[in-house]
């Protein structure tokens, strides 16, 4: 089946493409595309500005300078020097991952609760050499046997943040992406290490696990972001279709919360965690040959297949 990144909100979208020869940033409408730049990177460090001047590129239909979506790689829409995810921050989802660890789902409902009244969000980081494109396939590392999706909305920071309010947070954010976090879930603990508790780096950061666009849409194009239906289909099965408001921590919190941690910079990533129906809770895992389709309301399409990861031996 032919890829199709989907259709975005608003009148554009900003991307990274490649043609044969090349990686270029692109301006996005429709079906259609425009060299913008060498990179989203450029475009984000003065982010009002380049919302003005990408509005006045996307005006001009009759340019010569647009070339056809379908003939080019949809690459990770940015190059985020930092990602930062957030964990356990969908009601739903957390609840049924206690239950699937043979938890008490009363007792994980009343945890939730007490969490969403006085506690605070729980990141932790990422690595960019994770990323992927949408639709790229997703090596399965031989490590692990439990590899498990996790659809999320990611936000583009947009400008530097460092201790904002949760009143002022969204006007750090450039735009919203589409991030599958991919968990391998008998990796996340480690036994010869109990008191350290998650080992994340072995379980969510190797390459491909992070499956990243197709595009940065702009937030003015979003509206309401929490009222986007994140949806994923595993060989053609509805797994995940939830609304974005179920978070536990909404996206102004988590913003505000990591810049009190670290300072954000235009083109981090902040993943805001992922809503019920991921493999622990369906008791199905990915394997080789299995397809993932996502898709997240108005930030469009990803299409990933799954591979076994070949090791120097097989060669």
């Amino acid at each position: 089946m032919a890829y199709r990144p989907g259709s975005h909100a608003g009148p554009f979208a900003v991307g990274m493409f490649a043609d044969e020869s090349r990686e270029f940033a692109g301006l996005v409408v429709g079906g259609q595309v425009r060299e913008v730049g060498a990179g989203t990177s450029s475009l984000l460090r003065d982010w009002d500005a380049a919302m003005e001047w990408l509005g006045e590129q996307a005006a001009e239909e009759d340019s010569a300078d647009w070339h056809p979506l379908d003939g080019l790689r949809v690459l990770p829409p940015v190059r985020p020097a930092q990602i930062l995810q957030s964990g356990a921050n969908y009601r739903q989802h957390v609840i049924d991952l206690v239950v699937s660890e043979g938890g008490d789902r009363a007792a994980a409902e009343k945890m939730m609760d007490a969490r969403a009244e006085g506690g605070e969000p729980y990141l932790f980081s990422g690595l960019p050499s994770a990323l992927c494109g949408p639709a790229d396939d997703v090596v399965l590392p031989v490590e692990g046997q439990q590899h498990d999706w996790e659809l999320e909305i990611a936000v583009v920071i947009g400008r530097p943040a460092r201790r904002v309010s949760r009143e002022d947070a969204l006007r750090y954010v450039a735009g919203y992406t589409i991030c599958n976090d991919i968990t391998t879930r008998d990796r996340v603990y480690r036994p010869d290490l109990a008191k350290i508790g998650t080992d994340w780096v072995r379980a969510k950061n190797s390459p491909t696990f992070l499956p990243t666009g197709p595009y940065l849409v702009p937030a003015a194009f979003v509206g309401d972001p929490h009222q986007l239906l994140i949806t994923l289909r595993h060989n053609g099965i509805l797994r995940q279709n939830e609304l974005a408001k179920d978070m536990i921590f909404d996206i102004p919190r988590l913003v505000s919360y990591a810049s009190t941690l670290v300072t954000l910079s235009p083109g981090d990533l902040l993943l805001t965690g992922s809503p019920a129906g991921n493999g622990a809770h369906w008791g199905v895992y990915l394997s080789p040959g299995d397809v993932m389709e996502a898709e997240i309301t108005g930030l469009g399409l990803q299409q990933n297949t799954c591979i076994a990861e070949r090791l120097p031996s097989d060669a």
